[in-house]
């Protein structure tokens, strides 16, 4: 066995002759300590670097991988050996250590400092490797322009696939249906019967701007229920950056607001309303103060749409469901599955942002699927509520 004076002394002397250009020599320095079997990833890494100056890539990368098989995760080794796939034009390969890098890197606490740099260029790489593995696959599909309505679902899967949206699932608070697909904005064209409340925007613009006058007409939408336990993690509550003026609420009407709204109530006669009493339909107008956010959120089934007309919209409000972020139109409605997470804001400084909201059974669904939901979540509301009236004799 050589003694640990003479390994050391070898580990000393090679990398000295490493630091100055004497690759070759430090590679036989080096060589005493791995024939020995008592190398640690340290000198290992040495090897790899030696070989790196003898441009031998392929001995440099087997030393990096003995490297990593005693420290494997090794931040330097992994870029180190994402550049050996580099240099040999494997961008899959050097893909994958970078971004394994990456992902150690950012869940590292107190990570050497030294290595900032390091791993910002390792970032670099790989965004450099997206964009041209992204122009791959688009050169892929033979010039097919993914602008192109019926490229729409192609151009979100690509986006996914290349890390740039994230993938966002149908998480209802309270009431799930299965087999319904995932989809944020739906498209506005399977909603024909929407051109008759398109058509009346301005009429419901004149009844609602009437209501505006009253300060009093709207309250702030999230409200509590004395008989439920309500936790505001958002800080919406009783909150009148946020508020609501109701024509139906909860599934039935509240007639003296509906009253002052009968061109609005006219436009709306061919919607396929969501009804489930004690629920849905709700037809409201929703108001965002200068400045108001409304935090992410989920709805509390996946069973319907939810859809909006624009009706004072200033510069600096959108919304975003899931991925895809858009600004509203005044006048052009939306539909969008408020089961997943959404959220929107009113970054104007001075001027309101008012949206008419309501909701309609989502489309794939059968009237019998309808009733069904319907009576089960009716029997949900009534559980329980017997026993209490019977206490209270």
């Amino acid at each position: 066995m050589t003694p640990d004076s003479e390994l050391q002394a070898a580990w000393r002397d090679g990398a000295r002759a490493l630091r100055e250009g004497r690759a070759a020599e430090a590679l036989g320095l080096f060589s005493k300590i791995t024939a020995a079997g008592q190398a640690p990833s340290t000198v290992w890494i040495g090897v790899a670097m030696a070989y790196r100056a003898l441009a031998d890539r392929v001995q440099e990368l087997a030393a990096l991988q003995q490297a990593l098989s005693l420290e494997p995760r090794d931040i330097r080794v992994l870029i180190m050996v994402a550049d050996n796939h580099a240099a040999a034009n494997d961008a899959r390969a050097a893909g994958a250590y970078y971004s394994t890098a990456v992902k150690i890197a950012a869940a590292t606490t107190g990570l050497d400092r030294g290595l900032d740099a390091e791993v910002a260029r390792a970032q670099q790489m790989l965004e450099n490797y997206a964009a041209g593995y992204g122009d791959h696959l688009l050169d892929s599909l033979g010039g097919t322009t993914l602008a192109q309505p019926e490229a729409r679902r192609m151009s979100r899967a690509l986006d996914l696939m290349l890390g740039k949206s994230e993938l966002f699932l149908q998480k209802p608070t309270s009431f799930y249906f299965p087999e319904l697909p995932n989809i944020e904005y739906a498209d506005r064209a399977q909603f024909p019967w929407l051109d008759k409340v398109e058509a009346a925007t301005d009429d419901i613009r004149t009844e609602l701007m009437r209501v505006l006058e009253e300060d009093a007409a709207f309250s702030p939408y999230v409200e509590a229920d004395p008989n439920r336990p309500f936790f505001d993690g958002h800080g919406m509550l009783g909150n009148p950056d946020w508020s609501a003026f109701y024509l139906w609420k909860a599934g039935a009407p509240v007639p003296e607001n509906a009253a002052r709204f009968p061109a609005t109530m006219a436009a709306l006669e061919d919607a396929p309303l969501c009804r489930v009493p004690g629920r849905t339909p709700s037809i409201l107008f929703s108001l965002l103060r200068p400045g108001a956010h409304i935090p992410p959120h989920h709805g509390f089934m996946n069973a319907r749409y939810i859809c909006h007309l624009p009706l004072i919209v200033p510069d600096g409000c959108a919304m975003r469901v899931g991925s895809e972020t858009r600004a509203w139109s005044e006048g052009r409605a939306c539909v969008f599955d408020d089961s997943i997470e959404h959220e929107a804001w009113n970054r104007n400084s001075d001027q309101l942002r008012v949206v008419m909201i309501f909701d309609i059974w989502r489309p794939e669904l059968t009237a019998a699927e309808q009733d069904m939901i319907s009576t089960v979540l009716q029997a949900v509301d009534a559980y329980g509520m017997g026993a209490a009236a019977d206490a209270t004799l």
